[in-house]
């Protein structure tokens, strides 16, 4: 008997695309050297122990990475993990802030694994007229093409539900490892 996914693709009909899988060895000791390399004064915290494990094997989910300011997040997403990536599986995740939405959210769909940082300081982009809520629909296109995507925010829990509703929030839980930073900056 034939696959459903194969009888499917006979009627050219829509299967679901594969995520994205990757399992990188020794990822505590690349984060510390790439942070060492981007950050002198690096030191290790209990949030990149968790990053750490889902570099080691990431399950086919992305990564989010929320709470308390001045912790690292934007260098994780902005130089550690796509250096660590490229060098461990050649994959590229590119980097944007949520403010490129405006100029370079065509770009960003095109992508297969992306970073988006800041998330929850973007505006609401205006599209001849029409009101886009980016993000959101950015999050429904990560779920429903199997995207990879890294997501850093200032927002807490509730935060987010109250800029963006249950839905969303149930398609971050979906497609990503959750991570909640907490402390006092570094900065």
């Amino acid at each position: 008997m034939e696959s459903y996914k194969d009888l499917l693709k006979k009627h050219n009909m829509q299967v679901p695309d594969e995520r994205v899988y990757f399992k990188v060895g020794g990822a505590k000791e690349l984060i510390s050297k790439s942070f060492t390399e981007f950050v002198p004064a690096f030191k290790w915290t209990k949030e990149y122990e968790q990053v750490s494990d889902w570099l080691e094997d990431n399950k086919g989910l992305g990564l989010f990475l929320y709470g308390n300011c001045g912790r690292g997040k934007t260098m994780l997403a902005k130089y550690v993990i796509p250096s660590i990536l490229m060098a461990g599986t050649g994959k590229v995740l590119r980097y944007y802030d949520v403010q490129d939405l405006k100029t370079s959210y065509d770009e960003i769909l095109s992508k297969k694994l992306f970073a988006l940082d800041d998330v929850g300081t973007e505006e609401v982009i205006l599209d001849y007229g029409n009101r886009k809520d980016a993000f959101c629909e950015i999050m429904d296109f990560v779920e429903k093409k199997s995207k990879l995507i890294v997501i850093t925010s200032n927002l807490n829990y509730e935060q987010l539900v109250a800029r963006y509703g249950v839905r969303i929030m149930d398609r971050i839980k979906a497609t990503t490892k959750r991570i909640l930073f907490e402390g006092e900056s570094f900065r």
